[in-house]
């Protein structure tokens, strides 16, 4: 026999199982009487439960407490099912062994009590079967699957290794079970092994294990064995591609993600409020505008109403492609609102800048009933943070107290970042080092960026020293570090923090920018498409755009270039911005007038900033740049931030 143990989880599963026959199954008795059929059909539980108590011997059959027990699962009714629980026991005590002894019976009882809840007085009726060697392959998965429903996968996949030690062979719904509750723990190693035992059972896995395959290697980051799994499925259901979507979502795989949606269009699948809500969400992580919209068209078509969860996904597309308007027209047309609904509004105008929005709908949402949470509260902290609204940010800090929410690590990274960016460091850092809690590697990272913008050497250094500690193999801070003493001048430590980084294998992020046009997502990485810059419309548009610019007088600010080069070669650097790159593909392939939508994954240098906003003026072009930290709405030569980033 061989086995395969996973290290994270300590569960070994034995990939070879001899079958030994099921526990006995008691015969059924009389057909279970159809008034007690009638009144589960028809809901009135209450009725059918005092039927058999007040006349327990007429219902002499186990098939009468099975479906009475199966309406008890289908409401979540503990009280009713504990009743009967109770005449199942008192039979017992008269002599009577046939009901509990039935293993439908017993695994009703069990996925009742699970369903509820009570995952221990589950395990003991599993148990109790167990002691009497009446517990059939229905039952081992009955409970584990009770397990797994309450969050105890580790538990489920523990029992699904006691049965296959107790050499019973999973069906394939066990074998759905154990890939599930593998994936909820991320354990590939176990997945993988359970993956072993469908192949070698020699059937062909239904539709449900196949999903759960998906599913399981969806989770655990293996895209190659997921896509792998979903073209040898025979057939798909809507489940099966949400599941692969999800799995490019969650790997940020924007563009593969969108692919399968439209191929699953192209398929004739009819998608569920899933499937939108998790391509939504893949259009707001790359601020797909266009395909976002493709969206809302297909829940404006579609006949059912559309839940809540969809509708909050719409709105937070529609914020992080920057049009806070067109969240607001979400918001203002569903009927039913929820806290998640407000924190999507309010995030969407904090991040694109208009704070005297964000407050006004802020004492709106407190005016309709709705109790903010900590999320609330980082969104407004943060929106104040990055439009200079310092004593505004204090108020709101103090305003938690009233609402009984404790400030957390991140609460007070909103805090001391708001402090840092007005330039009060010293201010900023007692407010870090008087938390209630030890500073997270957030708080420090906030205080650092304050001393970049502010060029305070001196606590910087203190600050980074936490943060190497925190942090050791994050480059951002590295980098941050890096462009204090380049802007101070101070060469050699700069050439001291970079050694340091190449010693201990570190590398810089790359910038990153990407813009979709049509159905099409473009990226673009600094310093890189050489053969795009070279082109001819490139270097003709490059040249006239640049033209107009410093006729309008435009000049290039290359203190964002942190190396000891020539103004020349710093020129020739900042030009490969990625962001820059994005905005010219852009120009060429729209039309004239056309808004130009890009995001970046660092945040935009002083000099691009400076940049676009020329752009917009000589192109008369609307350009929206969504970088780390907010959005820059560029419109004739001026920008939204009002140049406080």
């Amino acid at each position: 026999m061989f086995c395969c143990t996973s290290s994270s989880s300590a569960i070994t599963l034995p990939t070879t199982i001899t079958a030994t026959s099921n526990p006995k199954t008691i015969k059924p008795g009389k057909p279970f009487n159809s008034t007690l059929r009638s009144l589960c059909r028809s809901g009135r539980l209450e009725e059918a439960v005092r039927l058999i108590e007040s006349a327990p011997s007429k219902f002499a059959d186990p098939q009468s407490y099975s479906l009475v027990l199966h309406s008890c699962i289908s409401s979540k009714s503990l009280e009713h099912g504990q009743r009967l629980h109770l005449q199942l026991l008192l039979c017992k005590d008269r002599g009577n062994d046939t009901f509990l002894d039935d293993q439908t019976v017993r695994a009703k009882l069990v996925t009742l009590f699970s369903v509820c809840g009570r995952v221990d007085d589950a395990r003991r009726i599993f148990e109790d079967g167990l002691d009497n060697g009446l517990v059939s392959e229905s039952m081992w998965v009955a409970m584990a699957v009770g397990y797994s429903k309450n969050g105890c996968s580790k538990e489920a996949l523990l029992l699904y290794r006691d049965m296959l030690w107790q050499c019973v062979v999973p069906s394939k719904f066990a074998l759905s079970m154990a890939l599930k509750a593998s994936a909820d723990l991320t354990d590939l190693w176990v997945g993988k092994a359970v993956h072993g035992q469908v192949v070698k059972s020699g059937e062909d896995p239904d539709q449900a294990v196949y999903n759960a395959l998906l599913n399981l290697y969806g989770d655990c980051g293996c895209l190659e064995e997921a896509f792998r799994v979903f073209e040898k499925m025979p057939e798909k259901n809507v489940i099966s591609w949400n599941s692969l979507i999800a799995a490019f979502v969650e790997q940020n795989q924007v563009t593969e993600a969108l692919g399968t949606f439209r191929r699953m269009q192209r398929h004739r699948i009819l998608f569920s409020w899933v499937t939108l809500t998790t391509i939504l969400a893949a259009c707001a992580a790359a601020a797909a505008l266009h395909s976002g919209k493709q969206v809302h068209a297909q829940i404006v078509k579609s006949k059912a109403r559309p839940d809540i969860l969809v509708l909050n996904s719409l709105m937070d597309m529609y914020g992080k492609c920057g049009i806070a308007d067109h969240c607001k027209k979400v918001f203002d047309g569903m009927r039913e609102k929820d806290l998640m609904t407000w924190n999507t509004l309010l995030n969407s105008y904090a991040v694109n800048g208009s704070m005297d929005e964000t407050i006004k709908l802020f004492d709106a949402m407190t005016k309709s009933g709705i109790r903010p949470d900590a999320v609330t509260f980082v969104t407004l902290l943060s929106g104040c943070s990055h439009t200079g609204l310092t004593d505004e940010g204090r108020r709101l800090f103090d305003q938690m107290e009233d609402f009984e929410i404790s400030p957390t690590s991140e609460h007070y990274a909103c805090l001391v970042d708001m402090l840092g960016r007005a330039g009060k460091i010293e201010e900023a850092l007692k407010a870090a080092e008087h938390m209630p809690m030890k500073p997270s590697s957030s708080v420090w990272g906030s205080l650092l960026n304050s001393c970049r913008l502010h060029g305070n050497v001196a606590i910087a250094e203190k600050i980074a020293s936490y943060l190497f500690e925190l942090e050791p193999n994050n480059s951002g801070n590295y980098v941050i570090l890096s462009n204090i003493y380049a802007n101070a001048g101070m060469w050699d430590r700069v050439e001291v923090v970079r050694e340091s980084m190449e010693k201990k294998g570190i590398k810089k992020d790359a910038g990153c920018s990407w813009i979709q046009i049509k159905n099409r997502i473009h990226a673009f990485v600094a310093g890189g498409h050489v053969d795009f810059q070279n082109s001819s419309e490139y270097q003709n548009l490059w040249s006239d755009l640049m033209e107009a610019m410093e006729e309008a007088g435009y000049v290039p600010d290359t203190s964002a270039v942190l190396h000891n080069v020539n103004e020349e070669m710093k020129t020739l650097w900042v030009c490969a911005h990625s962001e820059r790159l994005a905005t010219m593909f852009a120009l060429i392939h729209t039309g004239a007038g056309t808004s130009i939508r890009i995001t970046k994954n660092l945040r935009v240098c002083v000099d691009c900033h400076s940049w676009m906003k020329f752009v917009s003026r000589v192109t008369s072009r609307v350009i929206t740049l969504r970088d780390t930290n907010r959005f820059h709405h560029f419109k004739g030569g001026t920008c939204s931030c009002k140049d406080y980033w």
